[in-house]
């Protein structure tokens, strides 16, 4: 069952980010405090699926009012392979097609094969003609690497 994320779900949805391998969480924007934000901004884009009474995917979907973004696409290993991302995937971007957005983005991490394939495998087209940056304003906002 796929269903709109909210804050009550963080400590699940964070203790899901924690077993995957290879997730980068911020120590800020990832924090209670920092979803919450995020999911009032974006009340109706994140989406969870929930099997067995537990949540075993997430995605943070957001928009700028121009163009929407997903981060933190995850599944738990155990339920891959089952149709789950894909499934949030469209859900989400079906959120952001009812609030008049017409282009969505990621970031992938270049050594994140398994999700490399998957992006890949669903369609979504790996731009070669841009450069990605960024300037980071609170050096407090630290990534560690599970």
């Amino acid at each position: 069952m796929l269903r709109v994320m909210t804050a009550e779900d963080y400590d699940e949805v964070y203790s899901l980010w924690k077993k995957i391998s290879g997730f980068g969480i911020r120590s800020v924007d990832d924090s209670r405090e920092g979803i919450e934000r995020f999911l009032l901004r974006n009340p109706s884009t994140s989406v969870v699926a929930v099997e067995d009474k537990h949540i075993v995917g997430a995605i943070l979907c957001g928009h700028d009012g121009r163009r929407g973004c997903l981060y933190h696409v995850c599944v738990a290993p155990e339920y891959r392979m089952r149709g789950i991302g894909k499934a949030m995937v469209v859900f989400a971007m079906e959120a952001l097609k009812k609030e008049k957005i017409n282009k969505v983005s990621l970031i992938a991490f270049t050594k994140n094969d398994i999700g490399n394939a998957f992006w890949k495998e669903i369609g979504w087209t790996k731009r070669e003609d841009l450069n990605y940056y960024d300037f980071t304003l609170n050096e407090e906002n630290i990534t560690a690497f599970i």
